[in-house]
């Protein structure tokens, strides 16, 4: 009591750190246990972290190929999932959105060039419902041009795209463009709303938000201030929302967190929809991947059933050990006749 009656500031010793609180004791205890239960959800997510971590690790490579496999086979499974029991049982839900049909993405024998250079000939793959695609390559070698001709804004020069009916496409391209600079993180995500829908279910919008590790006070920041990780994860936000079946995610693990990587690996595993993940990131690719589509160089793109572990075994295998060795991205030029 003599504290609350005198006292216009707190110091707290923690573990050998002070900390300064503007308030009398009461107020102190107050946020004190806010924080301490904040502490203590951190830790168990951290716990939850490295579960997933050892489990994996310690899991056969016939193991980890099974469960790519399984999900194709169990796209049904995934889509009726009780889906308000995984939006409180995982750190980030990315909602299914529309039943997928069999058609889901269809490329047959595509060819882009760029000015005399011939960036892909001959792409040729179909995604699968419930597929998640990997896709990899250098720099330069034609990855986001190949989404951006699924979405429309490029087309090919030969050959087709083809998305089906039902298809309802999610995209977040590597631009990482927010209209509005002055705009906070909660405004950019939430357009504003106390409450955002994922799927059926409506969630406090602050609640979402934080979930992409931003906390209360980071998310009043403006985005035009923000780290190029920082608008990342906002990007992320805004494209999972959304309702898409079909994800396009462009270099989505750039400059993300630990725990906000995997917690958007365990998303992926349990969306009902397609993902198609352009990313240098093998260890993340190993754990999502059902498929891998590999911009080899010289113009050649390769689909391949299985992770990337899988996918670099059968390089080695076609193309010899040096085909394994980091490369620029070459092409074959265009001949004029």
């Amino acid at each position: 009591y003599f504290l609350d009656n005198v006292a216009g500031w707190i110091l707290e010793l923690d573990r050998g750190i002070g900390i300064p609180w503007k308030g009398n004791y009461s107020s102190w205890l107050e946020q004190k246990q806010k924080r301490l239960a904040q502490e203590e959800k951190k830790e168990s997510d951290r716990q939850k972290t490295l579960k997933r971590e050892l489990e994996w690790i310690r899991m056969s490579p016939k193991g980890r190929r099974s469960k790519s496999k399984a999900r194709i086979n169990s796209y049904e499974q995934l889509l009726n999932q009780q889906q308000d029991k995984l939006a409180k049982e995982l750190e980030i839900f990315i909602p299914p959105g529309p039943r997928l049909g069999k058609v889901v993405i269809e490329a047959e024998n595509v060819k882009k060039c760029f000015g005399d250079r011939i960036l892909v000939e001959n792409m040729t793959f179909t995604l699968p419902p419930g597929g998640i695609v990997g896709v990899i390559g250098p720099n330069g070698a034609g990855k986001s041009t190949l989404f951006k001709m699924i979405v429309g804004q490029e087309n090919a020069d030969e050959g087709t795209i083809r998305t089906g009916e039902t298809v309802k496409i999610a995209y977040a391209d590597q631009s990482r463009a927010l209209p509005d600079p002055e705009q906070t993180i909660w405004e950019a995500i939430s357009d504003g709303q106390d409450t955002v829908w994922l799927g059926t279910k409506e969630v406090n919008s602050r609640a979402y938000v934080g979930k992409f590790n931003f906390s209360g006070t980071d998310q009043q920041k403006k985005v035009g201030l923000l780290s190029g990780g920082q608008r990342n994860r906002v990007h992320l936000a805004k494209t999972l929302k959304e309702g898409g079946n079909v994800l396009l995610l462009d270099e989505p693990t750039n400059d993300l967190d630990v725990n906000t990587l995997r917690a958007l690996e365990e998303a992926l595993e349990n969306f009902g929809g397609c993902a198609v993940v352009i990313s240098h990131d093998r260890w993340f690719l190993d754990r999502i991947a059902t498929h891998i589509l590999a911009f080899e160089g010289d113009s050649q793109v390769v689909w391949f059933e299985g992770n990337f572990s899988d996918y670099e075994k059968d390089k080695k295998a076609r193309l010899g050990e040096d085909a394994l060795l980091p490369k620029r991205a070459k092409y074959r030029s265009l001949t004029r006749g």
